[in-house]
């Protein structure tokens, strides 16, 4: 029996593909018969959390399971904004920072208003708008495949327009823009219009970020996050920066109890350990250099990148990640991102990035045959 209920659901909904994660180290050793398999899709830390924080779950009381946490996560809140030189009313966290984008679009779009954001964006913020049934205005991208600021400035004339979106480095390209081109795209926008600049990846390209320019613009939410080089994806933190007004209003559409109290615990012990940071941007350097330089040996496009991904074209490339999946690499296809020609690896280890250039090359011997 056909279920009625669908018929009520927004046709933006009904035509929208769901996001799709890297996928999982398990679901792959199920359907290959394999168990020796790295994860190089989703832009994880190869690190993981450092040991500092690592001591500090140890450490967890079990009331930090079994009561309620800290709505307002007010330790991790204070010494947030010590590090960031801001008032920790200018704060907001979430569950990732893929709910503060959510909750952007929940507190600005309705049916008639619109946002926008680039063509090779990340995949969430078409997400959150479609979620709210309101329009989607998105630019094409520069030459380079990344945003064209002035598109974007130029688009967010209409009247509809709330909300802009953009990530800073790009997902899946690895642009970046400086803190003077995001300026520039502020002057541009109406005032009355929320710019969000996600800066999932900013400690891997610029640790200072566009944080400067949240004195001058209060229409401006910054969104970071602790799943990257602090490697706690799993546990689900991130946050963001904004107007002590704006937030308030953020805070009144979110959930309560949205951030973990583990979570909380592993987002103010990484905080401190500045070493791991260090160190992950290190490793990434080193890894970045290894695989770029070698695909270039191998004649692939790249597209440079400031984040802990490279993304590069293949012919038959989904020819290329089944072969690369066989062979127990787990890489992303980028078709969901218009994209179809492209994968884009994780900067690993140095065994790991070894291991995917080799078995790239050998997926790639087998196509040429």
């Amino acid at each position: 029996m056909p279920n009625s209920v669908l018929c009520h659901i927004a046709e933006s909904v009904q035509t929208l593909a769901p996001y799709q994660p890297g996928r999982p180290i398990e679901e792959v050793s199920r359907e290959h018969g394999i168990t020796d398999i790295i994860k190089l899709a989703s832009n994880e830390n190869p690190l993981g959390p450092g040991n500092v924080v690592l001591q500090a779950l140890r450490e967890l009381p079990a009331a930090a399971v079994a009561r309620y946490p800290d709505s307002g996560s007010s330790t991790l809140r204070v010494a947030l904004a010590e590090k960031l030189q801001v008032t920790p009313e200018c704060l907001i966290f979430g569950n990732g920072s893929n709910e503060i984008l959510e909750l952007a679009a929940q507190l600005l779009l309705t049916e008639t208003t619109a946002a926008v954001y680039s063509q090779h964006a990340f995949v969430v913020y078409k997400l959150a708008v479609a979620a709210r049934r309101a329009r989607a205005r998105v630019t094409p991208a520069a030459t380079d495949y990344g945003h064209d600021l002035n598109a974007i400035a130029e688009a967010a004339q209409s009247d509809d327009v709330r909300l802009i979106f953009v990530d800073n480095p790009n997902n899946p390209t690895g642009n970046w823009h400086s803190q003077a081109r995001i300026a520039d795209l502020l002057r541009q926008v109406p005032k009355h219009v929320l710019v969000v600049v996600d800066e999932a990846y900013c400690e891997y390209a610029d640790e200072e970020g566009v944080l400067p320019l949240l004195t001058e613009y209060p229409n401006l939410l910054i969104t970071r996050t602790f799943s990257k080089i602090h490697g706690l994806a799993s546990l689900r933190v991130g946050y963001g920066i904004g107007d002590a007004e704006l937030i308030q209003m953020f805070n009144r559409v979110r959930q309560p109890f949205n951030v973990s109290m583990p979570a909380q615990v592993a987002a103010l012990a990484a905080l401190r350990d500045t070493a791991h940071v260090e160190r992950s941007r290190r490793l990434n350097d080193a890894g970045m250099r290894q695989i770029n330089d070698e695909l270039k040996k191998l004649e692939l496009p790249v597209m440079p990148s400031r984040g802990n991904f490279l993304t590069f074209s293949v012919s038959n490339a989904d020819v290329v990640y089944q072969q690369l999946l066989a062979a127990g690499v787990i890489v992303r296809p980028l078709a969901g991102y218009d994209l179809p020609e492209w994968l884009r690896v994780t900067i690993g280890t140095e065994t790991e990035n070894a291991r995917f250039l080799q078995a790239l090359r050998e997926a790639l011997n087998k196509c040429a045959q």
